[in-house]
């Protein structure tokens, strides 16, 4: 038996959502709520497979509240806000599906419900469409990331720093004092000079900061 909440602040749509569903004899509403607080406490009481879950209502709305229900439930948004960035954020604040008023069906909706009782996700055309977006995007910005750390290291070795001088960078570029990169490469502060003597010749730099900024890429 699947046990469902539904939380939506029309009670037109509760009534209609409970009394479908009261025709599927693997499910069973056990409870209902009108704002998100409500549905938070009620999640924690009665601990339903599913939540249906509205997005626009009072005191707190289904945003703001989808982390904490995720803890006791699998929250299923049936909402009729299709904002790229909501479904986005509903997504990543745990909701397990999100479906969109007008464009699915009763039969869709116990589909939906089945799915993500039994760990699977559900997604309405628009929140598959975002996904993919999504994780186009992310794709594309792991491609950005990659390039700039192959562009960097290309950079790096052109300086033709030894191994002990990019160490004594890496902690200049963390912010150490000379004696602190001493005591940590277990050298003394002169031959800490000296590396960065020779440091600062091969990168071309005055200073400290001119030395930073050229081997971070930034100058």
């Amino acid at each position: 038996m699947i046990d469902v909440l539904i939380v939506d602040d029309n009670p037109i749509v509760r009534v209609a959502i409970r009394g479908y569903l009261a025709g599927i004899e693997d499910m069973r509403v056990v409870g209902e709520a009108p704002d998100g607080r409500t549905a938070v406490t009620m999640a924690r009481r009665l601990c339903p497979n599913v939540t249906l879950l509205d997005h626009r209502m009072p005191i707190a709305d289904g945003l703001s509240v989808v982390t904490q229900l995720s803890e006791h439930t699998a929250a299923l948004v049936l909402t009729s806000d299709t904002a790229d960035e909501l479904i986005a954020a509903m997504l990543r604040g745990g909701a397990s599906g999100y479906l969109v008023h007008g464009e699915f069906d009763p039969p869709e909706l116990v589909r939906a419900i089945r799915a993500v009782a039994s760990g699977q996700g559900w997604l309405s055309s628009r929140g598959a469409s975002v996904t993919i977006a999504a994780l186009r995007d992310q794709a594309a910005r792991e491609r950005d990331q990659a390039s700039q750390v192959d562009q960097l290291r290309l950079v790096r070795q052109g300086f033709g720093l030894t191994r002990r001088e990019q160490d004594v960078i890496e902690l200049l570029c963390a912010g150490h004092s000379n004696a602190a990169i001493g005591r940590r490469l277990l050298l003394t502060e002169k031959t800490v000079k000296n590396h960065l003597h020779h440091i600062f010749t091969k990168l071309r730099a005055t200073n400290r900061t001119e030395a930073v900024l050229r081997w971070s890429g930034r100058q």
